[in-house]
């Protein structure tokens, strides 16, 4: 078995990134990921931390995070968002969930997306987890752009924003330390998706 490098560097360690651009090559990367048949795929389970699955899995986890951070926070709308997504599961045909969008995954290349890496989390289920990366990174109107490249109903969009806010609630509710700049940003990423 040979190996190839590909070609980019991830999109986190990027001085200049145009965003818009990066938005519209990964919801077309989405769209023909979940394009591809699932026949003899995995669905959603421990390989993928559950991603692609339901988010009621984490809905103890989430309730926990919000009490530890409900003087910091605006605990009864995380609470509320997070009941609204529940209400709402994928009743839709499985696609492919690459399960860990992030920017440490994504290759870029004068300023354009050219690969996607570590599927390590693959599986077969909801997409809605792929789309967290809109709050955790793209900023207000490359976030436009990723949505209006895409094609989902408010249901995902919402589940889409409880797995970003389940996400930033247990990193930001880790830590003890009021300076730590990961917490800091979850936090900030709590209070976009409570306010957008």
């Amino acid at each position: 078995m040979s190996y190839k490098f590909l070609k980019g560097e991830p999109l986190s360690l990027c001085q200049h990134v145009n965003y818009c651009q990066i938005a519209k090559d990964l919801a077309q990367f989405l769209q023909e990921l979940e394009s591809i048949s699932i026949e003899g795929g995995p669905k959603a389970g421990l390989h993928s931390f559950f991603r692609g699955g339901d988010l009621s899995v984490y809905a103890e986890q989430t309730a926990k995070a919000i009490k530890a951070l409900h003087q910091t926070i605006e605990a009864e709308k995380a609470l509320h968002l997070w009941k609204e997504a529940v209400k709402h599961p994928w009743k839709q045909k499985d696609v492919w969930v690459h399960g860990d969008i992030s920017p440490g995954n994504l290759l870029a290349l004068h300023g354009k997306l050219v690969a996607v890496i570590d599927f390590g989390q693959l599986c077969c289920g909801d997409p809605a987890c792929d789309l967290v990366i809109a709050w955790t990174l793209f900023p207000k109107e490359s976030r436009k752009v990723f949505f209006e490249n895409l094609h989902f109903d408010e249901h995902t969009l919402l589940r889409a924003k409880a797995w970003a806010l389940w996400k930033a609630l247990i990193v930001a509710a880790g830590f003890t330390k009021p300076d730590n700049i990961e917490a800091k940003k979850c936090l900030e990423i709590i209070n976009l998706l409570l306010t957008e």
